[in-house]
């Protein structure tokens, strides 16, 4: 991808974000309708692979807008390859892809001079569309998933929870995580109106601890009302956002007086969304793998 497509690229997801933030919506938190849309994470209706990073936001985003029925998506090449067709006349929804390359000169002048060669990031777009807009899939690709049992879904959070390996107390009146002493706390279910707003919490806060140093080592540094502060608070409800849909629990926010720094952030630097959410998709797989070493 070109340099100026990139840059495009990142600016326009950022702005779509900017804008939502500054109408008072959070795009990991949308107005879930489950009659329309069920909470999941979105997936490759072909691969079943789970999109992740700054795509489940731009899917989540789309399926809302466009009355979608579920979360699954495919490529127009992958919908005639699985006998069915995107119909006329409708809009794909444009994800991306992130990694790094290393060139071939660059691979060979490294391993001349002893040294670990220099890797070069690219960002790729393409275009993908949910399975409401095509014709003549497969049933198995277009019937509604079940979705998790509520009293199965908090299950589950109980064992990713217990699976984490956090010290984790309950007690006291606020929800907090240390990075000093390395200590999740959180109130008592008995404090929290709606039971499952303590799973909520409870996700937001392993959510940072994930960030430890010991663990994804992210910067947990900041004071209270600086950038990178904002940073990890955005991290942390993006993760805790992540799991919650991949548990079959309707995300929600925990710090929306936030929603000013967040802006100060994004507005700063364009890319800051995108780091924000691979950072969270990370978190999140890694408290949910724990958890499913546990199942297992």
């Amino acid at each position: 991808m070109q340099s100026n497509e990139r840059q495009s690229l990142y600016g326009e997801v950022t702005a779509r974000i900017i804008a939502e933030l500054e109408q008072g919506r959070l795009p990991w938190v949308q107005p879930w309708d489950a009659a329309r849309c069920p909470c999941t994470m979105p997936k490759n209706a072909v691969s079943a692979r789970t999109y992740s990073g700054i795509n489940v936001l731009i899917l989540w985003a789309a399926a809302i807008d466009g009355g979608y029925a579920g979360q699954r998506w495919l490529t127009y090449r992958q919908a005639e390859a699985a006998g069915g067709h995107v119909r006329r006349g409708e809009k794909g929804t444009v994800v991306c892809y992130a990694d790094r390359f290393t060139p071939n000169d660059e691979a060979e002048k490294a391993q001349g001079e002893d040294r670990e060669a220099r890797t070069i990031a690219f960002l790729k777009r393409f275009t993908v569309f949910n399975v409401d807009q095509c014709d003549g899939l497969p049933e198995a690709m277009t019937s509604i998933p079940v979705l998790p049992d509520p009293v199965l879904a908090i299950a589950e959070a109980d064992r990713v929870i217990a699976a984490s390996g956090a010290d984790f107390r309950i007690g006291g009146s606020e929800a907090y995580y240390s990075p000093l002493q390395d200590v999740v706390q959180v109130p008592p279910q008995a404090a929290f109106h709606d039971p499952v707003n303590w799973y909520r919490t409870a996700l937001h806060e392993l959510g940072h601890f994930t960030g430890h140093r010991s663990r994804l080592d992210r910067d947990q540094s900041g004071a209270f009302g600086s950038a990178s502060y904002a940073k990890e608070e955005l991290v942390a409800e993006m993760s805790a956002a992540f799991t919650c849909a991949s548990l079959g629990i309707v995300p929600t926010v925990r710090h929306s007086d936030y929603i000013g720094s967040w802006l100060a952030v994004l507005r700063g630097d364009e890319k800051a969304i995108f780091r924000a959410a691979s950072a969270a998709s990370k978190a999140a797989d890694f408290l949910l793998s724990a958890g499913a070493e546990v199942r297992s």
